[in-house]
Formats: C-alpha cells, structure tokens, sequence
C-alpha cells in the first residue's frame, strides 16, 4: 500500500470512529440541493455544512472552470450569511457570482500573495466560525492541507469549499491524490437545452460524484444554477426511465 493510500485510510478510520464520539446537531446539518436524484445519494440528504467539499472542472480550459465556479457560488448561496472568498489571482468575474445567486454585498474577497498564504486565509476563515461559507481557488490540495481544512470546518461549523482551479495540463486530474473532503465534484459542460424561439437556453452541466463519504460515486445531468443559486434535474431525462436517469453508480473512491 502506497503512503497516500495509508493516509486516506487512517483519514477515513479516524471519520468513522467520529461518528460514534458524540457529533452536535450542527455537525450533521446538510444543505439539500433540492433536487431528490442527488439528495438522494447524498447521506443525510444534502451536503454536509461543517464539512470540506471539493470542486473542479473536467478540463484545464476556462469554460469547465467556470461552470465549476458557478457551481460553487450556487452552494455558497443558498447558505446563510457572508461568504469569504479567497483567490490568488484577480480574475474573478463578480456579475457571475451574482447571476449563480451569490450576491455581491454577501462576498468578501481575500487576494493572497501565494498558495500557501491563500490555505492560511482559508483555514482562519472556516475557524472564525460566523460565516456561511469559505471558498476558496487552489491549485493543489495534500492530504495534510485537506484535514486541516476538514478539522477546521468542523470546528467552525461552516462549508467549505476547494474550488480546484487547473492551470497546467500536468494538473489535468485534480482529484489524483486522496484528499479529507466529504465529496468531490467535477463539473462538466453539455450543450445547453434548446429554445422554441432563437436564442440560448439555460446551460447544461454534467456533475460527477467523484467521491462521497458514506455513500456512493455517482453520475447526474443538471440544468445550471440560476439566479438563487439552485440547479435542475435536466429536462432531457425527464421520460427517461431511473436506471438510464442516475446514469453511473459505483463506488466511492
């Protein structure tokens, strides 16, 4: 067994024995996505709040980055009070953020010089305990760095979300290392549904459970998140009978 692999299994040996030392209600509080396939097969019906959620694109290109963002923003959105936000780099397209729900005066922006100094804000924030949410664009999250984070979020009792930000195609699989995160997400753009009359329809996305605690890897097609921050079952698999809705189940890496 590889080093990263024995880490990951003494990470999850340490959750479940977790779960039987006493956790408060705040700990097990979820934020339902409102949408029964996903909820479904998430434990405790939802993402869990006081918890580390992972995110990223399914490519190094800029418009799977930004669907992940906007998937994001919609999280943090329907969580109640400010947001800290921490980035790196001053590219981020506030209009965006506002369009996924996540209003401008509910943001804080934290600009740090480095990645390391970007974890720092990012772990102070989730142990400050009276935000809604922290996120935050890394490039590289270790093992360590994610269970600080984990432990942090829990302390805090507030989301946390990684928001894997691919520069280099030599960063093409962000999830290739084990992380603490309760769930991983990658976000996957499909063309969006067509319109009776010309024009754009709401953009499609393609989200892989990449991992789930307790609970199973998973495939869904989703309508983006609209203006109060919530996505859709896609309409195209409406008639679809549930096998072929769910698309793929295994297990959770």
């Amino acid at each position: 067994m590889s080093v990263f692999a024995a880490r990951a299994v003494v990470a999850d040996l340490r959750d479940r024995i977790r779960q039987f030392d006493g956790r408060t209600a705040r700990d097990r509080a979820v934020l339902p996505f409102g949408v029964p396939e996903i909820d479904d097969r998430l434990p405790g019906g939802g993402l869990a709040l006081a918890s580390l959620h992972e995110v990223c694109g399914g490519g190094n290109d800029a418009v799977e980055g930004a669907a992940a963002m906007l998937f994001a923003a919609g999280i943090a959105a329907r969580t109640k009070g400010q947001v800290l936000w921490c980035l790196t780099r001053s590219d981020l397209f506030a209009p965006a953020l506002a369009q996924a729900g996540l209003a401008p005066g509910r943001v804080i922006y934290v600009e740090a010089g480095d990645e390391k100094s970007l974890l720092l804000c990012f772990e102070e924030g989730l142990r400050h305990g009276g935000l809604g949410a922290v996120v935050a664009e890394v490039a590289r999250l270790s093992m360590t760095a994610s269970r600080r984070l984990q432990l942090a979020a829990e302390a805090g009792g507030t989301l946390a979300i990684a928001l894997r930000r691919l520069r280099h195609r030599a960063e093409a699989d962000a999830f290739a290392q084990p992380s603490a995160a309760v769930t991983r997400w990658r976000v996957c753009v499909r063309p969006s549904a067509a319109l009776p009359v010309p024009g754009v329809g709401r953009a499609q996305w393609h989200l892989q459970l990449v991992r789930c605690r307790a609970g199973a890897a998973a495939d869904f097609d989703v309508e983006a998140s609209d203006a109060e921050g919530r996505i859709a079952f896609s309409s195209r698999l409406a008639d679809r009978p549930p096998e072929a809705q769910l698309g793929r189940v295994g297990a959770s890496a």
